[in-house]
């Protein structure tokens, strides 16, 4: 059973200076491919709807306004978005002139019309600029490496203890409220609900596994360490023009028991993020042996 996404790297130089504030490089990505992808990809009578009413066609469409076309899990609020950024390495940077710089992009659905969509918006920056100070800067190159990931359970008489590093906020709801740690039954259950929801959309299909009975064991995981402490920060939405937290935890965690079923989920959250905002740049995790 595969867990398969394309993972997208953007080279640039910037011709003006580029200012990325901290904590919020992914979402700045995100707010230029909204703006730029729309009027590339949507008819002209859908540029000034809310919504696109071609949303079978238009590639826009595809990116920010999916169709479900399965139930989504109660702990998931919304239909996750095909994409996610993966800019963590440009917080609170100043990009200067001449400068080179990369960002990366996951891409959780293999279409090719998507990924030149996707490099005709970012090539755009080189007029419309980015972030705050709207700093142009030109598209060297796009790379585009496929990836595949097997979700069954590894092979193995033992199990090593995990560390899961939380790298930016991260939020995880449990039984209708936020969680105040990352236990590992409330981990696994929204990392769990994001990767299966995503194989049904817009992959192979739901994965044909027993969720309750794994819900079950993955509750038999231990916390053995959780160091972990608030940050945040805010988003403005140019289409809603409305301010947004942009909050959660960081830190890290220690996990402990029979894992070798849960590990392979573990490495697909790397690619997908957990928890709610993902699509911001929230939720990235980095998972080791200890």
């Amino acid at each position: 059973m595969q867990f398969t996404w394309q993972r997208l790297t953007f080279d640039f130089t910037a011709r003006e200076p580029v200012r990325f504030p901290h904590l919020v490089p992914a979402n700045i990505l995100r707010g230029a491919l909204g703006v730029l992808s729309r009027p590339l990809a949507c008819p002209e009578s859908c540029l000034s709807a809310t919504t696109c009413d071609e949303r079978a066609t238009c590639l826009y469409a595809l990116i920010f306004e999916p169709t479900p076309t399965v139930s989504v899990p109660s702990g998931l609020a919304d239909i996750p978005r095909p994409f996610v950024f993966r800019a963590r390495h440009l917080d609170g940077k100043t990009i200067e002139p001449g400068e080179d710089f990369s960002f990366g992009l996951h891409l959780f659905l293999e279409d090719p019309a998507i990924i030149e969509h996707l490099r005709r918006t970012f090539a755009a920056l080189e007029t419309h600029g980015l972030g705050e100070t709207r700093g142009k800067a030109v598209l060297r190159n796009m790379k585009v490496e496929p990836q595949s990931l097997n979700l069954a359970p590894i092979s193995s008489q033992t199990t090593n203890p995990i560390r899961v590093q939380f790298l930016s906020p991260t939020e995880l709801k449990t039984g209708g409220h936020l969680a105040d740690e990352p236990h590992f039954p409330a981990l696994f259950s929204r990392l769990r609900d994001r990767i299966s929801t995503l194989r049904a959309i817009y992959g192979e299909g739901p994965a044909q596994v027993d969720f309750d009975a794994m819900g079950e064991r993955a509750g038999a995981i231990r916390m053995t360490d959780c160091r972990i402490h608030p940050c945040g920060t805010s988003r403005f939405s140019t289409r809603t023009q409305q301010t947004h937290p942009l909050g959660g935890f960081v830190g890290e965690a220690t996990y402990e028991g029979d894992l070798n079923e849960f590990r392979p989920w573990l490495e697909a959250a790397q690619a997908t993020g957990v928890g709610r905002q993902a699509v911001w740049g929230k939720g990235e995790i980095l998972v080791t042996d200890i």
